[in-house]
């Protein structure tokens, strides 16, 4: 997925993040939508950033959402809960393409064959 440039949490402070979507795209994908659709104009006449994530991309996403309501009913403030929701998404990521290699071994683990 092609984003112009992926955001780190120090720079959310001057980010304007229109809407907590946004705030998940960021955390998840390192863009916002619109960042996305600007990077991607033949692709966003039809679809959208989401339209492009992986299963594995979509559940993490989906986890976020979660996550994140949780930390709104706390009380965390946008900056706090982008550098939380960023953390678990880059963690989850990493857990789940671990467990598609795993997957993807020989029965047995043998990678020897």
């Amino acid at each position: 997925m092609c984003c112009p440039r992926v955001i780190t949490p120090k720079a959310t402070n001057g980010l304007p993040i229109a809407d907590e979507a946004d705030l998940l795209n960021v955390a998840l994908f390192g863009c916002t939508a619109k960042a996305w659709r600007e990077a991607n104009p033949e692709l966003a006449k039809k679809s959208n950033i989401r339209d492009y994530a992986s299963i594995s991309e979509l559940t993490v996403l989906s986890n976020l959402e979660t996550h994140n309501a949780e930390l709104i009913r706390m009380g965390i403030d946008k900056v706090a809960r982008f550098e939380h929701l960023r953390r678990i998404a880059q963690y989850q990521m990493q857990v789940l393409m671990e467990a598609e290699r795993i997957r993807e071994l020989p029965e047995g683990g043998d990678t020897s064959k």
